[in-house]
């Protein structure tokens, strides 16, 4: 099993609940692919660097997790779809 974080900028247009049941997902879906979570790191409401979606603040969240090598591709072509995600990138953590 290898270390990943999947980094998850939501939309701040939504709701607190809706914006908790966006994160659920995310780390149901780690799980639905053989992951396990082992940190989520909630950084708040963050000025983005550029206007995304006529947008320029925005939620950060940081899902650390363990997986096999074929799970980060499975979850990024899920989260890729999911409304209220702007951005997300999956990367691979050195040990």
């Amino acid at each position: 099993m290898s270390k990943y974080e999947l980094t998850v900028v939501v939309s701040a247009k939504i709701e607190d609940d809706e914006r908790a049941a966006v994160i659920d997902k995310c780390k149901a879906l780690i799980e639905r692919f053989g992951g396990t979570v082992t940190n989520v790191d909630d950084w708040g409401k963050r000025k983005l660097a550029y206007e995304v979606q006529k947008m320029k603040e925005a939620f950060y969240y940081f899902i650390q997790f363990d997986a096999e090598t074929t799970a980060p591709a499975e979850i990024e072509s899920r989260v890729r779809i999911m409304d209220n995600v702007i951005r997300y990138l999956i990367v691979k953590q050195e040990d």
